[in-house]
């Protein structure tokens, strides 16, 4: 299957669904999106497809987004998009592409929903919250 994370390492909900990933047997292709940014047109697409707002995909915080003040509710989306282009730490994380479906992972079990059930054991969260059993299966809540 392929897959693509829009990753950032120093975040542990991006570690966390990078994990759960591969605790699927998956090895997904990794964009490090604040090196290497999306296009602005992969970046459009990859909102659209989440179902998200292009305001609901911004990252507010450890961002500059009230430095650049990007509340304010009269900015289009198209002015928040450049704002996220030249900022790329404003693009919220991780997004996963998978052909089942695109999402924002936030919670990282989120990216439970766009994976095939082949999770190769148990998984639990850095933080030590279960996510799936020793049978492959999701922990209910999870």
């Amino acid at each position: 299957m392929n897959v693509t994370i829009y990753h950032n390492p120093a975040c542990g909900t991006s570690r966390n669904t990078l994990a759960m990933i591969r605790n699927a047997g998956i090895e997904p292709t990794v964009i490090e999106y604040l090196k290497a940014p999306p296009s602005r047109q992969e970046l459009e697409k990859m909102i659209a497809d989440t179902g998200l707002t292009v305001r609901e995909a911004i990252r507010e915080k450890g961002t500059p987004y009230a430095d650049l003040g990007l509340g304010d509710p009269t900015l289009s989306d198209e002015q928040l998009i450049d704002a996220m282009m030249a900022h790329p730490i404003l693009i919220n994380r991780p997004l996963v592409v998978t052909p089942i479906g695109t999402r924002l992972c936030r919670p990282s079990e989120l990216v439970l929903d766009i994976l095939p059930d082949t999770h190769k054991g148990p998984f639990t969260k850095e933080d030590g919250e279960p996510v799936i059993d020793a049978d492959g299966k999701r922990v209910s809540g999870a």
